[in-house]
């Protein structure tokens, strides 16, 4: 019998690595197709996705961009004069700090004896000099009376001379007196009229005389005069006046005390006239100008002044600035009232522009554009700010959509997805 070949066969086990190489083989396959499509598409999608509630975004539009500075301040009274004491003495305040005046209301007074001494003096004095004047008046008549008697016993004189020479003339004609009687009424006729003249001259004289030392007694009693009223003045400004209807501010002294002459004594404060005081950081000083328009904020209620003054000197960095608007009764304001303040430096018309953002605080010179769920790192640049808006000058056009706000958890990637 002639045996199969079934003794020449032995089995054999299957190789493990045989097995594995088909699946091996299909996996990496796999993973090549993986990496190719990821490949693919690796220039459309993010690495990074952050949810879009947690970020904070913006348009940028065109339109007017207003350049200010926020800054805070108080109301303070426009017209709260000092008043001072205008001699030494002893200060009596008749009215308390809070309490209502009307214009020209006595609020204290300053008794002075010193004063009060001076001006019975020279009231006494000018009532003498008074008196001197008349008794001056009265010898210049008694004098002029005197030279008046004078001159018209040289008119009287004159007189006779003048008929004693007509009868001279009368006689030598007729050869009843000698030649030499005749020439000695002649010489008297001068001489009468020589007294005459005189006299005429004395007497003008004299009165010249008279009305020139009148004239100057008078302007001596005038001039005493005036020393009295001015020390009468002195006396009533004793009487310390409120120049302003309003309210006392502060006693500057204490009651019944001594003060020198120019000492302040209180404030009264004129409710009616108010400024707002703001205080600017010294970097924007140089950028303030008088008439500027400023925005101001008191509580629900917005106000718009003008810049007034503002200090040339800066304390604590800042720069005390003083504003000035219209009043109305119905605000009610009060002295060192707190506010908040816009002062207005330019308007930029026609400007590319977008909201704040903490994209400033990073140095302002890149930012995250929207485009579709992806936000692309772009490089901008930036120009005038305000409070709430900033200018674009590269980088952006009108109605793109940028990432204002929350970039941070971006991490510097250059595309972010917006879920």
């Amino acid at each position: 019998m002639i045996n199969d070949t079934r003794g020449q066969d032995r089995q054999i086990a299957p190789n493990a690595v045989k097995k594995l190489k088909l699946p091996l083989l299909l996996g990496v396959s796999a993973v090549l197709m993986s990496a190719l499509v990821w490949a693919s598409f690796s220039g459309d999608k993010a690495a990074t996705s952050v949810d879009a509630s947690e970020l904070r975004f913006a348009s940028l539009t065109r339109g007017t961009l207003v350049r200010d500075i926020a800054t805070t301040g108080k109301i303070v009274a426009a017209n709260a004069p000092i008043l001072y004491s205008t001699e030494e003495g002893v200060v009596t305040l008749l009215s308390l700090p809070g309490d209502d005046v009307a214009l020209g209301q006595v609020v204290a007074t300053i008794e002075s004896p010193n004063l009060v001494s001076q001006l019975k003096q020279q009231q006494a004095l000018h009532e003498g000099m008074k008196s001197s004047l008349e008794r001056a008046k009265l010898d210049a008549r008694r004098q002029t009376l005197l030279v008046s008697q004078t001159l018209d016993m040289a008119s009287v004189d004159l007189d006779a001379a003048e008929r004693e020479s007509r009868r001279g003339d009368q006689l030598i004609e007729a050869k009843l007196i000698s030649k030499i009687d005749f020439e000695k009424g002649k010489d008297d006729l001068h001489k009468a009229k020589l007294i005459h003249k005189h006299a005429i001259e004395e007497v003008e004289l004299l009165k010249d005389t008279l009305s020139f030392e009148l004239q100057n007694s008078e302007l001596e009693v005038d001039r005493q005069a005036l020393v009295v009223v001015e020390l009468e003045r002195q006396l009533d400004a004793l009487q310390i006046k409120a120049p302003v209807a309003g309210i006392i501010g502060n006693w500057l002294v204490e009651q019944k005390a001594r003060i020198a002459p120019s000492q302040p004594l209180l404030t009264v404060v004129d409710l009616t006239a108010f400024e707002a005081e703001l205080a600017v950081p010294e970097a924007y000083a140089d950028e303030l100008g008088l008439g500027m328009d400023v925005e101001l904020k008191l509580g629900n209620v917005t106000l718009v002044g003008k810049l007034s003054s503002i200090s040339p000197e800066v304390r604590e960095r800042e720069v005390s600035a003083r504003v000035r608007f219209e009043n109305s009764d119905k605000l009610a304001l009060r002295q060192n009232q707190r506010l908040s303040a816009r002062v207005l430096l330019e308007h930029r018309p026609d400007v590319l522009m977008v909201k704040r953002g903490d994209f400033l605080t990073r140095g302002g010179n890149s930012v995250y554009k929207l485009q579709g769920e992806l936000a692309l790192l772009t490089e901008i640049e930036l120009g005038a700010r305000s409070m709430s808006q900033v200018e674009v000058l590269a980088g952006g056009e009108e109605g793109d959509v940028w990432v204002i706000t929350g970039s941070e958890a971006f991490k510097q990637a250059d595309k972010v997805q917006i879920n």
